[in-house]
Parts: structure tokens; sequence; C-alpha cells
């Protein structure tokens, strides 16, 4: 908990005993308030912090000081009730300045639902739609929803400065340094604008933050002046994984029927999102899977997001346009196709999952291009961080929370500290099997992964990846094999294992070429010169 922000204020909050209002007599208006509109019965000791702050700094007590907020809470701590309750409370309405349109239709939803009157102010909006915001507005709505786009318009600013606004909240705040600096220009702008608005409070929330990317959403904001509240930034039940492939589509099939559902899939572009939520559809049955970004129309995302939402064993294949703030809570797996740019983007996307309590799997699938893309960063930059989290030796979770600047923290779930019992048995039994000749060791292989699989049921993200189990393989038999003669014993394994998990072939041609090539390019392997010529040799670092 280090952060050098002028006047930077920090509360040690962990210690703290959540008010339950079934337990104790309450007269406390957050509470009674949380419970009315929201049927929760108590407050977290860091949400009611921050309640506190912005009430008594919109009455003007300690405005000075707690007038500029930063709130870090992992995500599905209830970083919404922080100003959701106030709202409620306070005696004008609340701007809360969101980053997506998907993100401002499930939070209307959401508020509407307890009960809150809310208006929305985004693009393309006729005349009609925006006087009738204002006229509800007078009636009494508590909360109006805008992104930083709509509030760069003059003359809905002129037009917000005069209904009285007590308290903007700026959600997912890190987009201020995420994206203000490169595609999203309008976040540099809202500086200016809150300024514009006078406003006695302004917080800004976010799950993931490191202290480069909070220094600057504090000096875009509140000009280097910041008074920061933030609790653990641990989340137990996110477990990490990291699975180094060559085919990352095959892998990604295979999680699909082995990991528990609802999950997503993370893409890195729209082609990918389409061409992977087919080859679901395709391998599993045609309503496994949906795909979404930010090439949609909007009707077409609001009809797969309430298809997302009702669903207990629906695949979504979707860019980092779904997701940030969305609320459902019942995801089980997060899958990246294909690694973000930074670790934050990662946590806060990983942490999709699991917003229930309950115990989700983020598994990053990691490719030798990937590793050779992010070891051009300058070694302790941001964007190097995520190299390390996929190519440590010690624990996953230690590293994310080490790029952020957050706090130590006793592994709960990564593939590093867990222990792997399958990995374990196959690696004592191949040494014991060294003594057979080769084609009886490769029968006694497959069976012993098939037997393995079959009998621990293991999950796919814990299985060894494709390239261990082909290097496995050529340890039984160096220079026994050439390319050709190769390929159907490693399909026919990678098959097997396929079937045992999900019930189908996903590994052919394409598979091999790419296995064969990222184990050249990495020095794994040799095709050898006379006398063995064309045999396949083992390079031993």
């Amino acid at each position: 908990m280090h952060f050098f922000i002028k006047k930077n204020y920090i509360y040690s909050v962990e210690n703290i005993q959540k008010v339950d209002a079934d337990e104790i007599f309450c007269d406390d208006p957050a509470v009674l308030a949380a419970m009315e509109s929201f049927g929760i019965k108590y407050l977290f000791p860091w949400q009611r912090l921050v309640i506190a702050n912005i009430m008594d700094a919109a009455s003007g007590e300690n405005q000075e000081i707690l007038g500029n907020q930063i709130v870090l809470l992992p995500t599905g701590a209830g970083k919404s009730m922080c100003f959701q309750i106030p709202a409620l409370l306070l005696s004008g309405p609340t701007l809360v300045i969101y980053p997506l349109l998907a993100l401002m239709t499930d939070q209307q939803r959401r508020m509407e639902e307890g009960g809150i009157k809310c208006v929305v102010f985004r693009g393309g909006q006729s005349v009609e739609e925006r006087e009738n915001n204002f006229k509800m507005i007078g009636e009494g709505a508590k909360i109006i929803i805008a992104n930083p786009e709509v509030l760069s318009s003059s003359n809905l600013l002129e037009r917000l400065k005069s209904v009285g606004i007590k308290h903007v909240a700026i959600d997912e705040a890190h987009c201020v340094s995420e994206w203000g600096d490169s595609f999203r220009p309008a976040y540099l702008e809202l500086g200016r604008i809150l300024k514009e608005l006078a406003v006695p409070v302004v917080t800004a929330f976010t799950a993931t933050a490191s202290p480069e990317v909070l220094s600057r959403v504090a000096e875009v904001l509140f000009e280097g002046s910041a008074h920061i509240v933030r609790s653990e930034s641990d989340r137990p039940n996110i477990h990490y994984y990291v699975r180094k492939v060559a085919c990352k589509k095959t892998a990604a099939l295979l999680l699909a029927a082995t990991e528990e559902r609802p999950m997503i899939i993370f893409c890195g572009s729209r082609n990918t999102t389409e061409d992977m939520a087919q080859e679901l559809n395709t391998a599993y049955g045609a309503e496994t899977a949906r795909f979404y970004h930010a090439g949609l129309e909007r009707d077409e995302k609001i009809k797969i997001e309430q298809w997302f939402f009702n669903r207990k064993d629906a695949v979504l294949c979707a860019t980092c346009a779904y997701g940030m703030g969305v609320d459902k809570k019942d995801i089980h797996t997060v899958v990246h196709l294909e690694p973000p740019a930074t670790a934050e983007a990662y946590i806060q996307e990983a942490g999709r999952g699991g917003r229930d309590g309950s115990v989700a799997n983020a598994i990053l699938l990691w490719s030798l291009q990937d590793g050779e893309k992010f070891s051009h960063f300058p070694r302790e930059s941001r964007n190097a961080a995520l190299l390390r989290f996929a190519e440590t030796s010690s624990c996953r979770r230690q590293v994310l929370l080490d790029a952020l600047g957050a706090e130590q923290a006793v592994c709960s779930g990564c593939d590093i500290c867990d222990s792997r019992a399958l990995k374990a048995d196959c690696s004592a039994e191949r040494k014991r099997i060294q003594k057979f000749q080769p084609f009886r060791r490769m029968n006694r292989f497959f069976s012993l992964y098939s037997g393995c699989l079959h009998n621990a049921q293991m999950p796919a993200c814990r299985i060894p990846d494709e390239e261990e189990i082909a290097l496995s393989l050529l340890s039984l038999a160096d220079r026994y094999f050439t390319e050709e003669t190769f390929e159907p014993v490693l399909l026919s394994l990678l098959n097997r294992i396929g079937r045992t998990l999900a019930g189908v072939n996903v590994w052919e041609h394409n598979s091999y070429v790419q296995i064969m090539h990222s184990l050249k390019k990495r020095s794994a392997i040799r095709i050898m010169a006379w006398p063995w010529k064309y045999r396949i040799a083992l390079i031993k670092n």
C-alpha cells in the first residue's frame, strides 16, 4: 500500500468488522438504504469507508481532503454500491461515467431493478430523448449515466451544470490511462469537464491499477492530488493457469469441453471471435457459443448479452468490448486466446469469473510468438509484466500482485503452486518404460496418458501441453522418427486424449505443423543430417 501521490491518504481497513443490520440495531442510513433497495444485509468496511467519505465531502466536511478520491477494489467487491447508495441519500443527482455502451445498458438495468430511477445520455439520441431525460432529472431521477464522449458536448454540459449534480463517479477509471493516451482522447478531457461541472465530490473507481496508472489517473482527473482508498487486491477464488501451446484454437476447443461453464474466451480480434464461435458450434452443437465484439449493432449486442446472462452452459467468444463491469456472477472459466497488453488488463478480464464467490479458473494460452512479442518491451515496463507472469517459475498470483504494487499473498490456486500429481505420476512411469523397444514404449505411453486422464479426471488446464507430450514421445525414441512417421503417432495420442476429455477429435495436420514449427523455433528439436538423415533429434540444454 505505498503510493506517491500528493495528498495521498490510505486507510488500512482489513481488520474492521463488517456492519450487519441483522445482528445489531442500526440506524445508519447507508446500511438501511442498502437493505431497502438491494436486499443487502451488510456493507464491507471498504464500502462503508468510501460511502462515508462521499457523504462527508458532499456536505462540505473535509471536502479539501476527500473531494477527489480514487478507490481500488477487486472485481466483484461491490464498487457500484459505493456510489449507488450515496445517490439514494444525496439531495441532488449522481453522474456516473462508464466506458462502454454495454456496461451502461447493464448498469441501467440493474439500477432500475433496484428501484433507482436513472437516465442515460449517449451519442445519437434525439432532441426528444434528451428533453425527456432532463424532465426525469427534474422529477427526481437519482443517477445520470453517460460516457466521456457524450460529455464533450458543450450544450449538454451546460444543461448538466444546472441540475445540481452532487457526486461524479468514474467507473473503470484505469481507462483514463489505458485508453485516454491512445484511442479515447475524450478521457483526457474529463479533468476539464469535472472543473466545469464544479461538483463537490468526484470518485474514480477501478479494480486494477499499478502505481504508474494510479499516478496518471490522478494527474488527468485531479491535477495530481488524490485521496486513495484500497482493500486487498487479491481475489483468492480466481485460480490462474498458463498453458504453453502452439495450437491455441485447438486448446480452446478442449477447454470448452472440460472446464466448467459459463465460460468466456477472450480473443484479440473481431474475426477471431467469430472463427472461434464457429469452431465451437461445429464441434459441440449450434447453441454452444456466440461471439461479441464492437462491430455488432446495439440490438445484436443486447440479444447476445441476454443469451449469455440467462445460460448456465454457454461459451461467449468476445473481445475486450464485453465484460468490463457487466455483472454476470456465475462465470466459472475465463480463457484468453491472446494475451492483453498489460497485467492490469489481464486481471480485469480474468476477474469476470467467480463474481458469486465460487472458484473460477483463469487460463492464459501462451505461445512462442507471444513470448517473442512481449520480450521486446523494456524489462520493468507494465507490458513486460505479462511476460513475467506467463514464464515465471514461481507463484503466478504473486507476479500479478507485484505488477499492481499490491500485497504479498498466500497462493490459493495457480498451476505452479498447485500439486500436479498427473505430471509427477507420468514422469515416474516414463522412466520405468525407457527399457522397452520404441513401439512398446509408444503403446505403454498411450495407455499411461489415457489411463491417467480417465481415472484422475484432471481438467484440461492442468494436463501437459501438446509440445510437452511431443517431446516426451520423442524422448522415448530419440532419432527414431522422421517428421512424416512421427505425425500419425503424435496425432493419434493427442486425439486419444481429446476423445477422453471432450469426446471429439480436434487435432489435425495443421496442428502438427504448428507444433513442429514451434519446437524447431525454440530449439527443442532438430532434423538430423547423414547418417541419421531426416530423423528428429532432441536438443538437450
